[in-house]
């Protein structure tokens, strides 16, 4: 067995001290930028499930600088974040030291795992030198008024001690703390204006050609854009603008729901009803849209009235825990044709009106009906309109209406502003400045980064800055009088909004990068991460790119071409690893028992790598197994035979379209039937080519193989090895298929019969069924009309078979061969192989023609 350790840290250092995985910003050749997201530094270090996701990528940057490409290829760090916050508060300490350590064992540890970097492009988003530039990333977002701060109903994880963004909370939860209810606080927040772009995200969705179904389906529901009419209600002499996708229900509205997170609830809520209001808000969590089907709908009066805008009748506001403050204006108008309003009125005894009936039928009555009809109909009970078909309903309703200056056909979005502040210390502080008497001010550009003081020792949970003076005490920019900084910090999704583009200029302190060199890599050829991020980071990165591009500063509007959503690697038992449960596998136990290469192998050859798998014992044992054969494999350097050729020739055609395709797991099927088939002589040419094939998969024992054949240098920065097609014969693996399958059906029906047999007779098909299955083949690839098929290939002798056989190839094509091979050259092979067969069988063989049961490629067997 090879000693892995010693092979692996030999080429790491050669690597590293070479710096071959260094890139340059231009060059001749063509660019390709593969990124996987970058991690968040935890204490725990890196797992085999890590491991997975990174080794992905490396493959496809290895593959890629083989074939001639210059590859970005670089490697940062989400630095920020409240585990290292919280670790500090348990040590009295600073989260800076926990985040560096922690970073240090991960370098470590990716490069232990052969991971082809490049490091000089290192960023950690912790450093005051990357941070500077979210801070100006912010006031640019100000000056175009899309960072704002007001008072708003948000998502409060007690937990965390600090806000969430809407797409933070999952089912009510933390999207960190899963078994953690968000509660609703009304809180002065800053906001980015997402919603300005909402119609491109959402138009843009469809362009996205090479981003998984999902993903699109995912952002396409988060971003939800319905066609509506905007309806004006009078409450309190206040107008109120309701969004609603069925202005053919209005006449049925006899009650409005407010949602009980709505900023200006209190502000309809009489003083009669001010307690029994307040009691309800008080025991409500956060509600997200996933929740609002299966909660039982709660709710009290406000007290107040709402005017409708047709009938002029007066309909109660209730508030209720089924509205979304998020969705419309956050109240809507509730009738007797939705399910949700529905159990609300019986249970409130709020009295209902139907004003559809289906088109083949009777309305039924509302109040007593448990279910609701939601579907389009005929309009009753709605005046002149009545008689309509929904649809025309709508259209002449919101006509109506838009002549009276109450209503008008408008869009809406689910998508709201990105709330961005945060209550925690380990973030990138905004760059905003209150004075008594200037009022809120950015901090001029010339003063960033607004640094996080390295000198303070967290001790509490609450926002540590807002209760150090020597960061929150400033001067202001325009009075020089005394002032106070913001003490939020950032969302930690903003520092990865945007950071693949600093990758491309890391060092420059000048400006956030160079455009040119951003330009020159973006967008990301190939973007590998989790599909848990669709609804946040996704959607937040695509954001952040089209604002950059309106600054004239890219010129491109989506961040990657590609992006590929890698699955997870389980446990052994087949959960998700994690410290908690036990079942975590790391790479240092791995890389000492089997060595590293052995591990990639594995976690790429047994399933598509967007499939979930489960670290095994036995399939890693196997994948050393197949390392350890070819490491210690003499090959004798000469002339391949044809069917050497042919099959190193095949593979390099077939492993460079699976890596293409990142269908990884049949790559290194092919490499293994390679590698297995080689017979004792080879040429040094094709051994080459071969070991080049590995070289993304197994690095360092590739190198080591590289090497031990004479080659000086890395075969990591060698050229991809291209296939010649003369050298192909499709037959040689047709033939190995018959043999192969002959000894599969021979060694199953063995095992079937009790007695041992003393003879087994193989026989092959009769001659006329060859030349007739080869004319169907290239009949078939006309058209598959049977008649027609039949004609052309008609045999007098055999005219029942034929008409047996056409109709079942043109069912089923697949039963068609691909090669159809000649009686003589299936009988041949047979012979050529009886020695083998009676190796394998320990029984007497013999090889027979025509056998009216056999089928081309499928011999008879016959035990005697």
């Amino acid at each position: 067995m090879p000693n892995f350790k010693q092979i692996e840290s030999k080429w790491q250092k050669a690597w590293e001290k070479s710096k071959i995985f260094q890139v340059k910003d231009s060059s001749k050749k063509k660019k390709f930028y593969v990124l996987e997201m970058y991690p968040y530094p935890s204490n725990f270090g890196l797992h085999m499930g890590h491991a997975f996701n990174y080794t992905l990528g490396d493959i496809q940057a290895r593959f890629k600088r083989m074939n001639n490409y210059n590859v970005l290829y670089p490697m940062g760090f989400d630095s920020f974040g409240l585990p290292a916050e919280n670790a500090a508060i348990k040590a009295k300490s600073h989260p800076k030291k926990f985040t560096e350590k922690a970073i240090k064992n991960y370098i470590k540890q990716m490069k232990e795992l052969g991971l082809s970097y490049d490091w000089s492009r290192i960023i950690e988003t912790h450093k005051p030198e990357y941070y500077k530039w979210d801070q100006w990333i912010f006031l640019q977002m100000l000056k175009k008024g899309l960072a704002y701060k007001k008072e708003a109903p948000v998502n409060w994880c007690p937990k965390c001690k600090t806000v969430l963004a809407n797409e933070q909370v999952h089912n009510g939860k933390c999207w960190r703390h899963e078994n953690t209810k968000v509660e609703v606080k009304n809180l002065n927040q800053w906001f980015l204006k997402i919603t300005d772009y909402a119609d491109e995200l959402y138009e843009g969705i469809k362009k996205l050609d090479n981003w998984p179904e999902l993903v699109k389906k995912l952002q396409t529901n988060w971003i939800n854009k319905s066609y509506g009419t905007e309806i004006i209600f009078k409450i309190n002499n206040k107008s109120w603008k309701i969004f609603t996708t069925r202005p053919d229900t209005l006449y049925s509205v006899t009650f409005m729901v407010i949602s009980a997170q709505h900023p200006k609830l209190m502000s309809i809520v009489t003083e009669k009803q001010k307690k029994e209001v307040e009691k309800f808000v008080k025991k409500l969590s956060s509600v997200s849209e996933e929740d609002l089907d299966k909660l039982e709908k709660e709710g009290v009066f406000t007290g107040s009235y709402a005017i409708h805008p047709l009938t002029k009748k007066k309909v109660p506001v209730y508030t209720g825990n089924f509205v979304l403050a998020s969705y419309g204006s956050g109240m809507v108008m509730a009738d007797a044709h939705d399910q949700r309003d529905l159990e609300f009125a019986h249970k409130h005894k709020i009295p209902l009106i139907a004003v559809l009936k289906p088109k083949d039928g009777e309305a039924e009555d509302p109040n007593k009906t448990k279910k609701a009809f939601t579907g389009h109909g005929i309009l009753i009970n709605s005046g002149k309109f009545n008689g309509l078909t929904s649809e025309k309903a709508k259209e002449e309703i919101t006509k109506h209406l838009t002549k009276l200056k109450l209503g008008k056909n408008t869009i809406n979005f689910r998508l709201k502003d990105w709330l961005i502040s945060r209550q925690r210390f380990w973030g990138t502080p905004i760059p905003i400045i209150y004075c008594d008497k200037c009022g809120t001010l950015p901090v001029p550009e010339k003063d960033l980064p607004v640094k996080l003081p390295d000198t303070i020792k967290l001790t509490k949970t609450e926002s540590a800055l807002e209760n150090y003076k020597p960061f929150v005490e400033t001067k202001c920019p325009k009075c020089k009088g005394k002032a106070k900084r913001e003490t939020d910090t950032m969302d930690t999704f903003a520092n990865s909004s945007w950071y693949y583009l600093r990758y491309t200029d890391p060092k420059n302190s000048k400006e956030i990068f160079n455009k040119t060199k951003a330009n020159y890599w973006n967008p990301i050829d190939l973007y590998i991460g989790g599909k848990e991020h669709a609804c946040m980071h996704l959607i937040y990165i695509r954001f952040y790119t089209k604002f950059l591009r309106d600054l004239k500063l890219l010129n491109f509007n989506e961040p990657a071409k590609k992006m590929f959503n890698q699955g997870m690697l389980q446990g052994p038992d087949g959960q998700k690893m994690s410290k908690s449960k036990g079942n975590i596998i790391l790479p240092e136990t791995v890389s000492k028992k089997y060595g590293i290469d052995t591990a990639r192998l594995f976690l790429v050859s047994i399933a598509n790598p967007d499939k979930d798998i489960n670290w095994s014992k036995d399939g890693v044992e196997g994948s050393l197994r197949f390392i350890n054969r070819i490491f210690n494999k003499k090959f004798k350097i000469g002339k391949s035979s044809k069917k050497t050729q042919h099959k190193v020739n095949s593979t390099i055609k077939q492993v460079t379209k699976y890596i293409e395709e990142l269908k990884y797991n049949l790559a290194v099927i092919k490499i293994r039937e390679l590698f297995d088939s080689f017979e004792d002589e080879i040429s040094k040419k094709d051994l080459e080519a071969s070991i080049k094939l590995l070289s993304p998969f197994c690095p360092h024992i590739a190198e080591e193989l590289w090497e031990k054949i004479g080659n000086k240098k890395f075969i990591s920065i060698e050229s991809w090895p291209k296939y010649d097609s003369k050298k192909i014969n499709p037959e040689i693996d047709t033939l190995d298929e018959l043999i192969s399958n002959t000894i599969k059906d021979v060694n199953n029906i063995k095992n079937l019969v009790k007695t041992k047999p003393k003879k087994v007779t193989i026989s092959v098909s009769e001659a006329w069924k060859y030349s007739i299955i080869k004319k169907i083949k290239k009949e078939m690839e006309k058209d598959y009309d049977i008649s027609r098929i039949i004609k052309a290939v008609i045999d007098k002798t055999h005219t029942k078979e034929i008409s047996k056989l056409v109709p079942m190839f043109v069912k089923n094509p697949k039963k068609l061969p691909e090669i159809v091979l000649t009686q003589e050259k299936e009988l041949k092979a047979l012979k050529e192989n009886i020695s083998k067969f009676e190796k394998e069988f320990k029984l007497k063989i013999e090889i027979k023609k025509e056998d009216p049961k056999a089928s081309p490629g499928k011999p008879s067997i016959l035990f005697e």
